[in-house]
């Protein structure tokens, strides 16, 4: 189809399209959702089970072992990571790649049916399913006051969440760091023993003196009235509760054998502090497909209208405002794009002309404007990759408008009519420059079919290429063909065809080029020779590139995680970090710290993987000044809690753009024996300790913790008709206190708490003297005598496994200055020359993993789009020979990559290799362009081979120059942002490189292939 002379003849048409187009597109940015970087699928639940009193093997045993073997038997499941902790059971099931976030909810939704009919032994809770594990709290805000409690916090954080739930573009709204109000029964336990009444006694009675019974209905007249009687109202009526005695008519108000006081449960399980104040947080999400900067803008204005109604004293501190991130990086990349798009066309400006410069500019921002349109129907919004992608395309969008333009131009000045030579080279160019558009989309395919959390991370890099350049062969065939004829003018000077064209190749660049390639097609092998010895050179350099997995954020915040020694009371926890956070605030350039105790965070951005509860856990949030001086900072924080606390494992770090969980290097060792498994611990442990680039070393399983097991006399205690169950209880009752009932506070349902004062609880001595009811003595005993002695031993508090198999992990991260690779390289062989035994074994895990992982995916289905280049390639020359000689050209892009890198400093990770794989699309692109015009001067002009291969070399020189430069060129914004630094680099000096290498290697590769005859 001749798509030029359909456009001029409908041209009114082509113009109200273009400019319907531009307006609509202008549209959908600004309605289009906007994110910091791009969303991925969590793909993770969390199975929850409590199983009070065991240990953590009989955890494993007994619960997790069961739950396992029931989530194994979905076919969904792609692995099951399982913490065994004492008294609870917590399991990660991960579903596989394929499976997208609408398929999810149905997956759950078996996995809830298929956990609910495991069988699981008495006293183990009913497990409770998260599967909201993957929500993203975006904005997450600080209530707090220091003249207020807790509970007038709540009130306060009550009514804020009603009020944000209702704005527009709200998704969810949950709370960090609230504490669980309790009502609080501290029982006297000499009175107890001089009455002779047990504490099972006053369990029961405020157990049945507070159930709703049944009181039925009576008619009344023509009504049938329900009948109702309130239970406890205020704790008066709790303390004139009456327990009876020993003595028939004895009777005891409650109040005179234990005091009753509304208070907190203790101990916490998880608090949060802002800057050192007792907080508590909200955490906002936004709406699947919303626009997080409009709901920002939308919470930050209800705020405002609110804050007339804010407690005198109450402050908001903001901890993520996801909000305010994602504009301030939107406007970022929208600057960095506006800078390529000025770039590029100031080259066409300086290159092609002023004419032919803003014919093709015009077309650039015509293809990216209405590139908008097309984006949400694919489900991308605005973010870090989107954006990016269409700075990486700049270069290539413009490859069509330059062959078109520049061929139009050159036909201009030989005389020919306009209309006609648009004609021709639009009929001459299409299919090829489709084919080679084609490849171009098809050398990001590979991203496109990953279905892993990475390459989902980074899936809209190929929609929006695919979508723009698709565009860009679009707008080449129709709109510039328009501009061209209508503003491209002759050169005036030129009096005849043949003058014209040798003007055109007089410039002393053209000269240059076409002596250099006179002397390559008259010497091919020798240049083949150096060209070989050159990327072999390359090759070999390429082990001094340093390796990464993804680049560390520009968010100017960082993480500071502290784990105390395993069994340390959550009350110690808080006390360390209260003491570390003044001194942490008076460093310079540290704003404000959000600090989480007993727990990791609500999840604010989507790669943020929270800690799983534990007491002996803190975690800090620090904004600070500027994020360039995150690594000093997280060095003097690290220095500063060694120094003050020297048992506590402390260690920094800043977030990464894109998916990763713990320790960047991880060791997992896998095997059966607890002791055996800690064995190869020690060893491993030692090795990544005598690493100099080692920090913030830990285990999973942390250390093991003191268990106190007391040795009861059974024949005693069954003299006394006292049970192990009734002994467990009674030191549950004084040192921890349990739950024994509900008390209803309006619509609040507060727990009654049975416990002994506080001088009984925190005297371990007290435990002998526990009174303990014998029913068969009918009186209180001591618990001393039925226990003989006691011991304590140490045990394994926590006990992970990895797809059911037991597997202790080594985190570690590298200290500042150094990669993840520099430090698994140090430690690998030495790790791995360890001797261990048959069934123990272990694996690298961290950055190395996820790396290969990530490029699993990608390297399995290179194939099948290599295979559709080569068919598009075949289609295109229907000669073998010339696909084979394009190929040949893309590996020598590998020189330029290697130097770049190496230059530049910076790292060969994930977002380096599709920087390769788009880089050999656009070579391949090129390649094609200059194979065209050989074929086209040899066979249809019928030019001698030698003379076509350099007249093509040199009349696609501009054509290809322009596209590389130009690509290159606009990629240069991207050098300074952390996320695309190694990628933007790859793709400059490997363009560069390889184009003026393809431009010599091609025309050689022809020469040798088609045995072209020496040049005179």
């Amino acid at each position: 189809m001749d798509f030029a002379k359909f456009s001029l003849k409908n041209k009114l048409l082509v113009y109200m399209l273009t400019i319907l187009g531009v307006a609509y597109g202008l549209i959908v940015y600004e309605r289009i959702g906007k994110l910091q970087d791009p969303e991925f699928t969590i793909k993770d639940a969390l199975v929850i089970t409590n199983y009070p009193g065991a240990s953590a093997v009989e955890v494993e045993k007994e619960v997790s072992n069961r739950l396992e073997e029931t989530i194994q038997t979905l076919p969904y499941v792609k692995k099951i990571i399982t913490k065994n902790s004492a008294g609870q059971s917590f399991i990660q099931v991960t579903m596989k790649d394929k499976y997208k976030s609408k398929e999810l909810q149905q997956i759950w939704d078996e996995l809830r049916k298929k956990i609910n009919e495991t069988y699981l032994p008495p006293r183990v809770e009913t497990p409770y399913i998260n599967d909201d594990f993957g929500d993203v709290y975006g904005i997450m805000l600080s209530i707090y006051g220091d003249d207020y409690t807790y509970e007038e916090l709540k009130d306060y954080v009550d009514y804020l969440k009603k009020e944000l739930i209702l704005v527009e573009g709200v998704g969810k709204v949950d709370t960090f760091g609230e504490q669980q109000r309790a009502l609080i029964v501290e029982i006297n336990k000499e009175k107890l023993s001089q009455l002779g009444i047990s504490k099972e006694q006053i369990a029961n009675e405020l157990y049945l003196k507070n159930l709703i019974p049944n009181f039925g209905r009576i008619n009344v007249g023509t009504e049938f009235i329900r009948v109702n009687a309130d239970g406890f109202t205020n704790v008066k009526e709790l303390e004139n509760i009456v327990i009876k005695g020993n003595g028939s008519n004895s009777q005891i108000f409650l109040k005179d054998i234990a005091t009753i006081k509304d208070s907190y449960k203790e101990p916490s399980s998880e608090l949060l502090k802002y800057d050192g104040h007792n907080s508590i947080a909200i955490g906002i999400s936004t709406a699947k497909g919303g626009n997080v900067v409009k709901m920002g803008e939308l919470i930050d204005q209800k705020l405002e209208e609110l804050e007339k109604d804010k407690p005198l004293g109450i402050k908001i501190g903001v901890i993520s405002h996801q909000g305010k991130d994602v504009e301030e990086a939107i406007n970022s990349f929208m600057v960095n794009l506006i800078e390529a798009v000025a770039i590029v066309i100031i080259v066409l400006l300086i290159f092609m002309g002023l004419r032919s410069g803003l014919i093709i500019g015009v077309v650039l921002l015509v293809t990216i404007i209405v590139s908008f349109i097309f984006m949400p129907m694919l489900g991308i919004l605005l973010e870090r990759v989107s954006l990016g992608a269409l700075i990486i395309a700049l270069g290539m969008l413009v490859d069509n408008a330059i062959v078109v333009v520049d061929g139009i131009l050159v036909r201009i000045n030989r005389g020919i009519n306009a209309k006609e030579a648009a004609s021709k080279v639009v009929k001459q160019t299409a299919f090829p420059l489709f084919g080679a558009t084609i490849i171009a989309i098809l050398a990001f395919g590979a991203i496109g079919l990953s279905d892993d959390s990475t390459g989902e991370f980074t899936r809209s890099l190929f929609y929006v290429v695919m979508i723009s350049l698709g565009l860009s062969w679009v707008t080449a065939m129709t709109l510039t063909p328009i501009l061209a004829v209508q503003f491209l003018k002759p050169n005036k000077k030129k009096r005849n065809n043949k003058e014209a064209e040798e003007d055109e190749y007089k410039s002393f660049l053209y000269k240059a080029y076409g002596t250099s390639l006179k002397f390559a097609l008259n010497h091919r092998f020798l240049i083949v020779a150096i060209a070989l010895v050159v990327f072999v050179l390359s090759l070999m350099n390429f082990k001094h590139v340093k390796q990464s997995f993804f680049p560390d954020s520009s968010r100017p915040q960082i993480i500071v995680d502290y784990f105390l020694p395993q069994g340390t009371a959550i009350e110690t926890t808080i006390k360390y970090l209260d003491s570390l956070n003044d001194d942490i605030l008076k460093l310079e350039g540290v704003e404000h710290i959000s600090t989480f105790i007993g727990s990791g965070s609500l999840r604010f951005i989507l790669t943020y993987d929270p800690e799983k509860p534990n007491p002996a856990f803190a975690q800090m949030l620090i904004d600070v000044k500027d994020y360039k001086e995150s690594g000093q900072i997280i060095k003097k924080i690290e220095n500063l809690a060694k120094r003050k606390y020297p048992d506590l494992n402390v260690y920094g770090k800043k977030f990464i753009l894109g998916p990763g969980d713990g320790g960047k290097v991880q060791a997992k060792i896998f095997g059966k024996d607890l002791d055996k498994i800690r064995f190869y611990e020690q060893k491993i442990y030692k090795i990544f300790e005598e690493s100099p680039y080692s920090k913030g070393i830990r285990s999973d399983w942390r250390n093991r913790v003191k268990v106190l097991k007391p040795i009861i006399s059974y024949e005693k205690a069954n003299l006394n008709g006292i049970t192990k169950d009734d002994i467990a209880q009674a030191i549950l009752d004084t040192f921890q206190g349990r739950t024994i009932g509900v008390y209803r506070d309006g619509t609040e349902l507060l727990p009654i708490i049975l416990r002994s004062p506080k001088s009984e609880r925190e005297d371990v001595k007290n435990l002998e003297n526990i009174q303990i009811f014998s029913p068969v003595a009918n009186k209180m005993i001591p618990l001393k005598q039925l226990i003989t002695s006691y011991k304590t031993v140490f045990e394994d508090d926590i006990i992970y496994k990895y797809n059911r198999k037991r597997a202790l992990t080594i985190h570690a991260d590298p200290i500042m200055g150094k990669l993840p690779n520099d430090l698994l390289f140090d430690i690998k062989d030495k790790v791995e020359n360890i001797d261990f035994e048959d069934g123990y074994y272990v694996e690298w895990f961290g950055e190395y993993k996820s790396s290969n992982d990530a490029q699993k995916p990608i390297m399995q289905s290179l194939p099948l789009f290599f295979i559709l280049m080569v068919l598009i390639m075949i289609a295109l020359f229907n000669s073998l020979k010339k696909t084979i000689i394009i190929w040949l050209a893309v590996p020598f892009a590998l020189i330029g990559v290697v130097i770049g890198l190496l230059v530049m400093d910076l790292p060969f990770g994930f977002m380096s290799l599709l920087g390769f794989l788009s880089l050999s699309g656009m070579l391949i692109k090129n390649a094609i362009v200059l194979i065209d015009e050989i074929t086209l001067e040899n066979e249809i002009n019928k030019l001698p081979l030698n003379e076509a291969i350099h007249h093509s070399g040199i009349s696609r020189l501009r054509a290809v120059s322009m596209a590389a430069l130009t690509t290159a060129l606009g990629m240069i914004p991207l050098v300074s942002d952390p996320f695309f630094a190694s990628m933007a680099v790859v793709i400059i000096f490997g363009l560069v490189v390889a184009t003026m290498l393809t431009m010599i290697l091609v025309p050689v590769f022809y020469a040798i292939f088609f045995k072209a005859e020496r040049l005179n």
